[in-house]
Order: C-alpha cells, then sequence, then structure tokens
C-alpha cells in the first residue's frame, strides 16, 4: 500500500522536536525524541542522520535548564536553537476548543510546522484559559494545542486517548505509557466532568494539573 504521505516541497516544512536540556541531566528523553524523528522523517522520505544529529545535542552547554528545539527540513538538514526554559506553571485551566479533529488526519501523528489550526485556537484563548482541549468527529476528546492528555477515571484507571482518537504520539505520553503509569482508552466529555484528576503535559513542561471548564461556547 502506498504512503499517503510524499516528501514535502514547501521551504518552511519542517519536522519539529523540543524537549529541555538540563545542566546536571543532559537532553531529556533524547532518544525518544530522535526516534519519533526518524519515523516520521521516513514516512515523508526524508534523509535523517539520527547518530549525527544526537552528537550535535550532545555538545550543547547547559549552564540552566534550556528549551532546546530540533527542526529537520525537507532536505535533510538540521538546525538546533535553545533559549531559558522558565518556570513551569504548577496548574492551567482547559477548555474544549469549538474546532475539531478528524480522526483519520495522518498528519495528526507527526510533529511539523503543518500545525496551523493548533497555532490559531492557542492564539485565541479565552481569558482566563490556558489550554484548549480537541474533540474528533465522534466526539471523543483527543489532545490539546501543546499537549497530550490524561485522565484518572472516576472508577478506572489512569488513561490517555488511543492514537486512532486523533492525536500526536507525544514523547511524555509514550514514557508514561511505557512506565504503565497510564493505559489508552476512549475518553470523552463525561469522563472529564467525573475524572478523580486530570493533567496536560509534553515533554518540555512535564504533567500539569489542571481544572476542566467544559465547552467553549454552544459545542454540544
Amino acid at each position: 500500500m502506498e504512503s499517503p504521505l510524499r516528501k514535502p516541497v514547501a521551504p518552511d516544512f519542517h519536522l519539529i522536536e523540543t524537549f529541555r536540556i538540563e545542566p546536571e541531566t543532559g537532553p531529556h528523553d533524547l532518544s525518544r525524541h530522535l526516534r519519533r524523528m526518524e519515523r516520521s522523517a521516513r514516512a515523508f522520505q526524508i534523509p535523517f542522520d539520527r547518530r549525527g544529529t544526537e552528537a550535535e545535542v550532545q555538545k550543547i552547554n547547559a549552564p540552566e535548564a534550556l528549551r532546546a528545539r530540533l527542526t529537520l527540513d525537507a532536505k535533510g538538514q538540521i538546525q538546533i536553537t535553545t533559549t531559558p526554559l522558565g518556570a513551569t506553571p504548577s496548574r492551567w485551566t482547559v477548555q474544549i476548543a469549538q474546532e475539531r479533529l478528524q480522526s483519520d488526519d495522518v498528519w495528526l501523528q507527526h510533529k511539523t510546522t503543518c500545525r496551523a489550526l493548533y497555532d490559531q485556537a492557542r492564539a485565541s484563548l479565552p481569558q482566563g484559559v490556558d489550554e484548549l482541549l480537541f474533540l474528533n468527529e465522534r466526539d471523543e476528546v483527543c489532545e490539546g494545542t501543546i499537549t497530550n492528555l490524561f485522565v484518572k477515571l472516576h472508577n478506572g484507571p489512569a488513561v490517555t486517548p488511543p492514537l486512532r482518537s486523533g492525536c500526536l504520539p507525544g514523547v511524555l505520553r509514550q514514557r508514561l505509557l511505557d512506565t504503565k503509569r497510564v493505559v489508552e482508552r476512549v475518553v470523552t466529555l463525561q469522563d472529564l466532568r467525573h475524572a478523580q484528576w486530570i493533567t496536560v503535559g509534553n515533554s518540555l513542561r512535564g504533567e500539569i494539573s489542571v481544572d476542566y471548564k467544559g465547552p467553549r461556547g454552544p459545542l454540544i
């Protein structure tokens, strides 16, 4: 079967990985980030020197906690930029976005610069809201604009939406699955309303506890 993805031709197209670098421990979860970039590079038919990239990242000196952004363009060229990480918030308020995701959109499973929907949603966050969560066409909860979702069910395990709902295979998400802290299961709005706790997170910031405000406007 032919892949629905083709090597991009847009000059501004890049694969992206964002991670933190600590002064004492170095790049956090680097192997998982490079594995994800390698998988996406293969899907888009982009050359990727994983070992060479790892060596370049390991050269970075981190006198303080850094936010590192690794990009890979369509020709296989990498670029690494760093900025101070800054403080991580202890708690966020989340709401449901009005926009919907399509669960069968294969682009959702790759972290790229083609993310206009996410950027637009994040740019229009309502006052007092820190993150928006997307639903798919089946009313399943998928992910946030920059985070994956984790929910402790009222009478059940801690779960995260499966990829088939329509979400990025986040590095933090994969680590929590690998360590059996969460399992994959479809998440609904009812699950959010009755959850014991909800967190959102990514590899850069870790898990952030949230207060759930419900749907944004007359969504359902």
